[in-house]
């Protein structure tokens, strides 16, 4: 990892406005695997799930988490090209999400960032409530830019 964890975790948690006053933590942060909580609590829509604008933060943010426990962010940033958001079931509590980048694919993505500048990588994620059940399914599309 590029960066102290704890910097890693305010940069997640906290950077963002939106995100920070949505309550999301992060509870891994390691290279290659992030795992985030979206709290029901304060997140609530008119009939008291979780609000769809907050699972599409919870599904969106591990782009850039694992950008930070993967990459060397003096060297480069990320951003989001696309996203979808299937929704599945009303998320009626907490929501989690696992996101990971194997070592492989570590390795693509900076050997392609470095030659042409940017580098794609995909991420295909699953949103799910405390009982294990899937909520949502997320498709995102990144970038890593050199600066």
């Amino acid at each position: 990892m590029s960066m102290p964890i704890e910097l890693v975790r305010q940069l997640t948690e906290e950077q963002i406005g939106f995100v920070k006053r949505s309550g999301l933590k992060a509870e891994v942060l390691e290279p290659g695997h992030v795992r985030l909580r979206m709290p029901l609590e304060g997140n609530q829509n008119h009939i008291g799930t979780l609000y769809a604008g907050a699972l599409f933060t919870l599904a969106e943010i591990p782009g850039g988490a694992l950008f930070l426990t993967s990459f060397d962010s003096r060297r480069f940033y990320p951003v989001i090209k696309e996203m979808n958001l299937r929704f599945r079931r009303p998320a009626k509590g907490d929501i989690t999400v696992d996101a990971h980048l194997c070592a492989e694919e570590v390795v693509r993505i900076q050997q392609e960032a470095e030659t042409n500048g940017k580098a794609d990588y995909l991420l295909e994620l699953q949103l799910m409530d405390a009982n294990g059940e899937v909520v949502a399914e997320s498709r995102g599309l990144y970038q890593m830019r050199a600066h």
